[in-house]
């Protein structure tokens, strides 16, 4: 399998697990503010990262306060975005480069597959934060084990 195919894999995934860690959040009645914060940050980085990619430079809050209602809209949102960027992407891209400046205010650069890496690795981090938050507050927490997201063939 090459490299881009891999990274669309792992996006399906992705969207597939944030919509199952919303659909937890959803259940948990109340739902828990720490929980519900990480899910919004976890969209607002996706859209910050989405829009370097892009050299989108509109500004983006990183931990903003969102509803889960304004979470499910972002999230089909960023869903299509970030299936138009992959499918029009060409593995040749995944080494370009593209040059940003993180919350610090400082200049980076990275390579598309790494900041692709990225985002995917740092939902995960994420999420594994929102499922032990919820399990706290005694409710259940999403499983979203890409093993489990490929049984359930989301993922192929």
């Amino acid at each position: 399998m090459d490299f881009l195919k891999h990274l669309r894999r792992l996006f399906a995934y992705d969207e597939w697990a944030n919509r199952e860690a919303l659909r937890a959040l959803r259940a948990a009645e109340p739902p828990p503010a720490r929980s519900q914060k990480l899910l919004a940050h976890i969209l607002a980085a996706e859209r910050l990262w989405l829009g370097r990619l892009l050299s989108d430079s509109s500004p983006v809050e990183v931990w903003p306060a969102l509803t889960p209602e304004q979470c499910e809209a972002r999230l089909g949102e960023l869903s299509r975005r970030w299936h138009t960027y992959l499918a029009g992407m060409a593995a040749g891209e995944l080494s370009s480069r593209v040059a940003y400046v993180n919350s610090k205010g400082e200049a980076w650069e990275s390579t598309i597959e790494d900041v692709l890496l990225h985002v995917v690795t740092h939902s995960a981090y994420h999420r594994g934060q929102m499922a032990s938050d919820l399990r706290a507050s005694g409710h259940a927490p999403a499983y979203t084990d890409f093993i489990h997201c490929v049984r359930q063939g989301w993922v192929r």
